[in-house]
């Protein structure tokens, strides 16, 4: 009886872990106050982790080199290993918003603007080479050794991206897909 009811069991959970793939509708929401990354499927929660920003404070990315962790809202549009990061995950930034805010800043021209919201609307990358810079993603640790892995645990160290531990990163990576939906938020 004791096997039966472990066998079910088993096949319960592997069912259940099955039916939470790359291809289901999950969304990221990320609490930057919290320093978490939540992975959310129809307004469940199914893993919360850990994770850390920017190293230039709170405030919402404005430019290239200021790094800050942007805020709004974003999807996923490549996902490769890394040499450096060990996984990256790049985000679609800038997005419309934010070229919106920097054209009125006159941080980008027209038609960097127009460049970006074109990106946009083809579902391709936008351009990773004006004044609000480019390269955002959440991506691991690299090499773990004892001392990243406690800096990791203090302090925001990044340049910009969500940085989260290896092991953890490789979890993340199999709930999402390009296109995944990503809100950062306060």
């Amino acid at each position: 009886m004791k096997k039966i009811v472990s066998l079910i069991i088993g096949f319960v959970l592997i069912a259940t872990t099955s039916l939470v793939n790359a291809n289901d509708q999950v969304e990221l929401l990320i609490l930057r106050s919290k320093h978490q990354l939540i992975v959310k499927k129809e307004g469940v929660v199914l893993q919360t982790f850990k994770v850390a920003f920017g190293s230039g404070g709170k405030k919402a990315k404005l430019r290239s080199g200021d790094h800050t962790t942007p805020k709004g809202s974003y999807k996923i549009s490549d996902v490769r290993t890394s040499d450096r990061f060990h996984l990256f995950i790049q985000l679609n930034y800038p997005n419309v918003n934010d070229a919106t805010r920097a054209l009125k800043e006159k941080l980008i021209d027209r038609d960097e603007f127009r460049a970006i919201i074109a990106a946009h609307h083809n579902g391709k990358l936008p351009p990773q080479n004006t004044a609000l810079g480019g390269a955002i993603g959440i991506h691991g640790i690299g090499h773990e050794t004892q001392d990243k892995i406690e800096i990791h645990q203090i302090a925001d160290w990044t340049k910009g991206c969500i940085a989260m531990r290896n092991h953890e990163i490789e979890v993340l990576s199999r709930y999402i897909d390009t296109n995944t939906q990503i809100h950062i938020i306060d």
